[in-house]
């Protein structure tokens, strides 16, 4: 079975490239430098700073590998190529919730960048599937846990990072 692409911005990209840089260089050997500390403190049996350095090593290496396995299958999206008559992945859509007097800006990115903390939201998401391939003027129907939200998309417009 095929692995699924991970389709990711340029700037997701270079994001998760300097993550996996940081966790190579500076933080395996931060982690190496206390696991020697707490072997040098003897017994390792009843050692918790030993346990606890073992622990981010661990995690540490997971990471490593996650990222990995993300920057294998990725697909980069060249924002400055999106079609911007249609909503795609790396773009920036104004929408405007029926009612409201002001809109608001949300960003699509796949899913491995998506956080709505950040208004990127991703296109395998409920509103993004909703919104793939829609234009402006057009009007999209959202399933919430609070119900069906109608936006209208206002604008799409090339994301300026």
């Amino acid at each position: 079975m095929a692995e699924k692409k991970n389709i990711l911005t340029y700037s997701g990209l270079k994001k998760l490239e300097d993550e996996l840089q940081d966790l190579k260089v500076v933080k395996r050997k931060e982690v190496a430098d206390k696991i020697k500390e707490a072997r040098e403190q003897g017994d390792l049996s009843e050692n918790a700073e030993y346990d606890a350095a073992k622990d981010e090593q661990r995690d540490i290496e997971a990471r490593i590998e996650e990222i990995e396995k993300i920057l294998k299958n990725a697909e980069v999206v060249d924002e400055d190529e999106v079609d911007l008559k249609k909503v795609s992945v790396g773009c920036k859509v104004t929408l405007k919730e029926k009612g409201a007097k002001k809109g608001f800006d949300i960003r699509i990115v796949g899913s491995t960048e998506a956080s709505s903390l950040q208004g990127k939201i991703s296109n395998e998401s409920p509103m993004g599937m909703a919104l793939m391939g829609k234009k402006v003027g057009d009007t999209v129907n959202v399933e919430a846990p609070v119900g069906t939200i109608v936006y209208k998309i206002a604008d799409i417009q090339r994301v300026s990072e």
